[in-house]
């Protein structure tokens, strides 16, 4: 691959025969050429856990994630879930109403593909970063308007609370994503959520209890071979370097769900930043809470992925993968996540050392660093 074709304001690149023409895929095409040469290029990298970046938090700014998408472009992603933290409900209100009214005239940026609701229904004792205060117990009167429909993707929650298989099997019979998080869940509670149809884990490892030999939990529950996609936060920070290799071993690349957590901390310096209604504080590419608990992260993706290959020594397909195919599969859209004619024209050009240089979306140049 070396030629990205302009045409008509869309952009074409040929792929094994393929193109891009009004941004989908297709089958050939004529026009100038956008030089790719020296760079590799991938499927436009989906991320499903973004609380925010540029020193913007979606949760204290919901009005503000059209932004947010102009922001993660330059670090090669197309799609992405906005992610609401446990808060004041009218920050999911208006996070909803934000997406719902589409973006401004003009905007062009990585794509909001719903909401990730990441509480309020989750354990007081695994909240991590979450506010106590906003914590809530699972209830239907709760989830009152949330749907695939209205645009809530993916919900985080503790199954073990009273009420949440009920919970569960609600949000499945409207169209989303359940992850069991921020939980205290045995092995029983997490068989239970699967049964009710949860199909994922958020931030495997982090917020639950340790795998036990005769209690392994959510942990064991991903890898004892159950169907369950884990996100892992691959970021130098949330996990340590053998549970690293111990979860890309086990699930590989089908079940492995690259997640960046990335806050408002994303693309500052260190210092004082954002998430939700709290101050933190960035030190040394961590982001944490006044006691020290970590609180999201200040990485892209993308360099979760670097950091996935260093350690585990992956194929750079396999670790491409896990910000692709398997979202992209998680959220049962078959028009991204690959490359192949008829697809959207979502790519991702980055340079050796897996920095992105060129971001497209929709086969329009959303990014191009060579620019700036």
């Amino acid at each position: 691959m070396s030629e990205l074709r302009v045409r008509g304001g869309s952009l074409d690149v040929d792929i094994a025969g393929g193109v891009f023409a009004g941004g989908v895929i297709a089958r050939s095409s004529t026009g100038p050429v956008l030089d790719a040469t020296g760079l590799t290029v991938l499927p436009g990298l989906i991320d499903l856990q973004v609380n925010g970046a540029a020193g913007l938090d979606v949760t204290a700014q919901p009005e503000r994630l059209w932004d947010v998408g102009v922001a993660l472009a330059a670090y090669g992603v197309t799609a992405w879930l906005p992610t609401v933290i446990t808060s004041d409900p009218r920050a999911r209100d208006r996070a909803l109403t934000t997406l719902a009214a589409g973006p401004p005239p003009g905007w062009f940026g990585a794509v909001p593909l719903g909401l990730h609701f990441e509480g309020p229904m989750i354990a007081r004792d695994r909240r991590g970063a979450h506010p106590e205060a906003w914590l809530r117990p699972p209830s239907i009167g709760l989830i009152d308007g949330w749907s695939r429909d209205a645009g809530v993707a993916m919900v985080t929650l503790a199954p073990e609370l009273p009420g949440a298989i009920e919970v569960v099997e609600a949000l499945v019979g409207r169209g989303i994503v359940v992850s069991v998080g921020h939980t205290q869940a045995d092995s029983a509670a997490v068989a239970a959520a699967v049964a009710a149809g949860a199909r994922c884990l958020t931030h495997l490892g982090n917020a639950m209890p340790p795998m036990l030999t005769r209690e392994p939990g959510p942990v064991g529950a991903a890898f004892g071979g159950s169907a369950l996609v884990a996100g892992v936060i691959a970021d130098g920070h949330h996990v340590h370097p053998d549970f690293l290799r111990t979860a890309w071993r086990t699930l590989g690349p089908g079940r492995f769900l690259s997640v960046s957590d990335a806050t408002a901390a994303l693309g500052l310096p260190d210092g004082a930043t954002r998430l939700g209604d709290q101050e933190v504080l960035v030190a040394g590419g961590a982001v944490r809470l006044g006691d020290g608990t970590l609180a999201g992260s200040a990485a892209p993706v993308i360099a979760c992925l670097r950091i996935l290959r260093s350690i585990t020594g992956c194929d750079l397909d396999e670790a491409v993968a896990t910000a692709t195919t398997t979202p992209a599969a998680l959220l049962g859209d078959a028009t991204r996540g690959r490359i192949a004619p008829g697809l959207r024209g979502d790519l991702t050009l980055v340079d050796d050392n897996l920095a992105p240089v060129v971001t497209v979306v929709g086969g329009l140049v959303a990014y191009d660093a060579r620019s700036q």
